[in-house]
């Protein structure tokens, strides 16, 4: 079978992997998304349990990398999942939390967050997309980022040949260590730079950016063409599948279930790409009953499965779990287009409303179907704070705040249905990365500077300490930049040499 990929708001677009991954984002705005989602039998997921995961791995994107050689694939997934790149030899990590409850940890990679998971191998997959489609041209990456996809993204890409990567932040809505993360990166083809503003700002920039064709012909003339990293690009997606395929792999070997009984996916998201990544998993064949979404306080997402109307024109909350503050959430776009059946004009018309009146609203089938597949909740810092300490008490085990959103929306769900199947609950991000505010949450003294607080989070823990957080300590400051969310463009321009 050969797969190709169209655009969301164009059926009619017929692309390779290669292109949709060296592009990005389709040109008249929308996602690309697979033309067919590909099938995997139970026996499959049983021999799957056999493998490493850098085995699993290539099974999957074989099904959708169909214009990769396998050598090629081979390249990729060998030298994106190793123990150079992870501190665990599983790379993704399954921890035993309470009875038929299973913390999966995505953050044993370099930046210790779950974007890792897809950003170490992203870079393989857009040079060889590249290489194949003999571009001839520099690709620019453009980022924007609520904490974790940056410092992923800047650490996958840094001197990788003939790419340039430029990341925008929002300025204060980024925990500390996520700014010195980005602020002290290494390499000469990176920049980053802080935009007065929230994450929807950047992200909304970067996608005006990437769909004028007046700046794509200015690149063009200078040897460049742009790609993401973000979400958006469908290579930073489908490797969050993999995850998914080889935790219940993985469960079924360690006979924690049945091969074919379902499970439950608990998600903490707020740009929906990684509970997406798992729909795509159940619609593969991975036996899932429940897929729940979990917000912070900023709850659009729980609102619109509950509702059916999507509804940006709220307040905009800074919370203790920075990459969800979000209220413009990219990857529900390539669900609805599924959910509709593939219907172009309908995404073009909600998308649409969104960008003028900042609200939708679904027809009833696909609410229903939102109510089958998903179910939603949401829970606020003081909720937040209060689990981590719960967890912390009763099973000593340390979470970050993004994690614990995930687990308090469980909990809130358990009770209100009595459903007790087995449930993995992705864990995004280390501890570490947020440690005045875990600190704060069970108790402790949180008065004093950033590392100060990772030693104190390291006895309270006894959790080690990411090697790749303790170098931040002495690392220079190489990017100190704040612009105005409208001078994204004039940024870019001026950090690739070229004259506006």
């Amino acid at each position: 079978m050969n797969m190709y990929y169209k655009s969301t708001r164009n059926s009619s677009v017929n692309v390779t992997s290669a292109q949709a991954i060296a592009q990005g984002i389709s040109r008249d705005g929308g996602l690309f998304v697979p033309s067919e989602i590909p099938a995997i039998s139970l026996d499959d997921i049983k021999k799957l349990g056999k493998m490493t995961y850098a085995e699993r791995a290539f099974f999957v994107f074989s099904k959708f990398l169909t214009d990769f050689t396998d050598s090629e694939i081979h390249y990729c997934v060998d030298n994106a999942y190793n123990d150079k790149n992870f501190d665990s030899d599983n790379i993704a990590e399954l921890a035993h939390l309470f009875s038929g409850t299973y913390m999966l940890e995505l953050w044993h990679g370099p930046t210790c967050a779950f974007k890792d998971m897809a950003l170490q191998i992203l870079p393989y997959l857009l040079t060889t997309s590249a290489k194949k489609l003999d571009l001839g041209k520099k690709i620019v990456i453009l980022v924007a980022t609520s904490g974790d996809t940056g410092k992923a993204a800047l650490e996958g890409f840094k001197d990788v040949p003939d790419t340039e990567i430029l990341v925008f932040y929002p300025d204060d809505g980024v925990s500390a260590m996520q700014k010195k993360q980005m602020t002290t990166q290494e390499g000469a083809n990176v920049g980053v730079c802080a935009i007065k503003g929230n994450f929807d700002d950047a992200q909304n920039g970067v996608k005006a950016i990437f769909t004028n064709a007046e700046i794509a012909d200015t690149l063009a003339e200078n040897g460049m063409q742009f790609s993401s990293a973000n979400s958006i690009n469908w290579g930073r997606l489908a490797p969050q599948i993999i995850y998914y395929v080889s935790t219940y792999a993985q469960l079924v070997e360690d006979k924690a279930v049945d091969l074919g009984e379902p499970i439950n996916i608990v998600v903490p998201t707020g740009n929906f790409g990684n509970i997406l990544a798992g729909y795509y998993a159940k619609k593969m064949g991975v036996p899932v009953n429940k897929l729940i979404c979990a917000s912070n306080a900023n709850n659009v997402l729980t609102d619109f499965i509950n509702t059916g109307v999507y509804d940006r024109n709220r307040q905009f909350y800074t919370t203790i779990s920075p990459s969800m503050d979000i209220l413009i959430s990219s990857n529900l776009e390539r669900l609805l287009y599924h959910l509709c059946g593939e219907n172009d004009a309908t995404i073009r018309d909600w998308f649409g409303k969104l960008a003028s009146e900042g609200r939708y609203e679904v027809t009833d089938d696909v609410k229903k179907i939102l109510g089958d597949e998903f179910y939603a909740g949401c829970c606020d810092d003081a909720q937040t704070k209060a689990c981590i300490k719960g967890i912390y008490d009763k099973y000593s085990y340390t979470c970050d705040t993004h994690t614990a959103v995930a687990v308090k929306v469980y909990q809130d769900y358990k009770e209100k249905t009595g459903d007790d199947t087995v449930t993995v609950i992705a864990s995004t991000a280390s501890p570490y990365k947020f440690s005045g505010s875990v600190l704060s949450a069970i108790g402790a003294d949180t008065d004093a500077d950033e590392f100060a607080l990772v030693d104190k989070l390291a006895d309270a823990s006894k959790l080690p300490i990411p090697a790749s957080l303790a170098a931040l300590k002495d690392k220079e400051i190489r990017f100190s930049e704040t612009i105005d969310k409208n001078d994204m463009k004039g940024y870019v321009f001026r950090a690739l040499g070229i004259k506006e």
